[in-house]
């Protein structure tokens, strides 16, 4: 299973494309993913300042904290963790060469435009009051549309692609035609469970997920991981056997979720924590499966990064799920430490990881020393902070709402925090578009020499 899905999926190297080609269009993508981190950084430290001084609120008129945190939590996804998956597109789909990569950029300011569109939808007011289904509104029919747009760039390269060696096979065909057909689900996904009336199976216990609902969900990104490295790389000789038992652990999880049903029930049923632990599996599964990989030497530091953290997302996030520990837990500061772990901890790193093995030696962007270490570092010290905080917050619901003084030294450390993770998203950001000027010359001097060779 794991050599055909490599001829699937992976892009041959050393095809006659253009560098300016197969290099600018990640780069492009890296680079608007990095802004919006930037951006939506940027409104967190302002949200942790606002926690401690409550007059900014005031300052602001009516973009006050309840209207700035939807515009963070959805650029964050949105913006930052989208669009790398969105370069991955592009490389699977050939999309990042020949006549379908000059529609690539125009596909990525569209999707920034969305995205622009629905801050100012959010920052007026308009949200639907779901967690990152905020889309209402003009704002709900025009990311949608940008979706579409993007899938239309797909399709051409996939028309344009259909006699090369991409897809050369018909397994590679079928897959492919798969993938856009579920690629074009998602626009009207997103558009129906967007609508305020439409609600998920809930946990009486505590107003959230399920556990059955938080294993799909984890099933979903289990998923991803393990079809990324098809269309980022290919696999090692000899290593179909840990392929097959991760997809077959995969498979039979799903079959436990499907099993359980998407009803409202509480989390303490043991069916609910005991399902939700068997993804405890895959903390030696995954770096297993990833080493049967080859990844470019430039992954090493993000790939350890991203595989640490989830060793440490998996046994927390079940731990928080326990009777007793999510009763304590739930509504407090503690799960926003989860949640940070999961997105700035292992989904950031992943994507880094995923954008840099696309950059190949232009990975360097990324792999500043100072900038790595301060972003995980940070992000670490975050979580402890705020697990303590969730844990005060559970004995007292009054701690974070008084202000106190450990209170007041805890929403402090976190906004020092919060800077030092902005500080390095914005030098990310700041080579990333050193990458993209020399970029542009590099092609404008390719461009001058082959006029140079016309005329003479």
């Amino acid at each position: 299973m794991s050599q055909v899905l490599t001829e699937v999926l992976f892009i041959q190297e050393g095809e006659s494309v253009p560098p300016q080609d197969l290099h600018r269009v990640v780069a492009y993508a890296a680079w608007h993913s990095l802004a919006w981190l930037v951006f939506a950084n940027a409104v967190g430290v302002l949200l942790a300042l606002m926690l401690i001084f409550p007059a900014v609120n005031g300052w602001l008129g009516e973009w006050t904290y309840g209207r700035w945190m939807p515009v963070h939590m959805n650029l964050q996804l949105y913006g930052w963790c989208s669009l790398p998956l969105v370069a991955f597109l592009f490389k699977a789909y050939g999309a990042d060469r020949g006549a379908a990569a000059r529609w690539s950029r125009p596909a990525l300011w569209v999707w920034s435009a969305a995205l622009a569109v629905g801050s100012i939808s959010w920052l007026t007011g308009h949200a639907s009051g779901k967690l990152f289904l905020d889309w209402t509104g003009y704002a709900r029919v025009l990311f949608p549309l940008a979706l579409l747009f993007l899938w239309a760039v797909l399709g051409m390269a996939t028309v344009r692609g259909w006699r090369s060696q991409h897809f050369a096979t018909w397994p590679a065909r079928i897959t492919k035609i798969a993938g856009l057909a579920l690629l074009l689900l998602i626009p009207l996904l997103l558009y129906v469970a967007s609508n305020p009336a439409l609600y998920p199976p809930i946990n009486p216990d505590t107003g959230g997920p399920t556990g059955a609902s938080q294993l799909e969900s984890v099933l979903v990104i289990i998923a991803v991981l393990l079809l990324l490295p098809y269309g980022l790389t290919k696999s090692k000789n000899g290593s179909m056997r840990t392929g097959a038992l991760a997809w077959g652990v995969f498979v039979a999880e799903a079959l436990l979720c499907m099993a359980l049903g998407r009803g409202d029930i509480s989390h303490h049923r043991p069916t609910q924590y005991i399902s939700l632990g068997s993804l405890l599996v895959w903390l030696p599964l995954t770096p297993a499966y990833y080493s049967t990989f080859v990844w470019h030497e430039n992954t090493r530091r993000w790939r350890v990064a991203f595989l640490c953290w989830w060793c440490i997302l998996v046994p927390t996030g079940w731990c928080l799920f326990l009777p007793g520990v999510l009763d304590h837990f739930k509504f407090t500061d503690g799960l926003v430490a989860h949640s940070l772990l999961a997105m700035a901890g292992f989904v950031s790193s992943l994507l880094i990881f995923v954008l840099v093995q696309l950059l190949g030696e232009d990975g360097w962007i990324f792999n500043q020393r100072l900038s790595f270490y301060a972003w995980n570092a940070s992000v670490f010290a975050y979580v402890l902070v705020m697990l303590y905080a969730g844990w005060r917050e559970g004995n007292d619901a009054a701690f974070s709402l008084v202000p106190g003084l450990v209170r007041n030294v805890i929403y402090t450390t976190r906004l020092l925090l919060g800077v030092v993770i902005l500080a390095a998203s914005v030098e990310w950001l700041k080579d990333a578009t050193r990458l993209l000027r020399a970029n542009k010359q590099a092609a404008q001097g390719t461009g001058q020499s082959t006029a140079r060779e016309v005329v003479g």
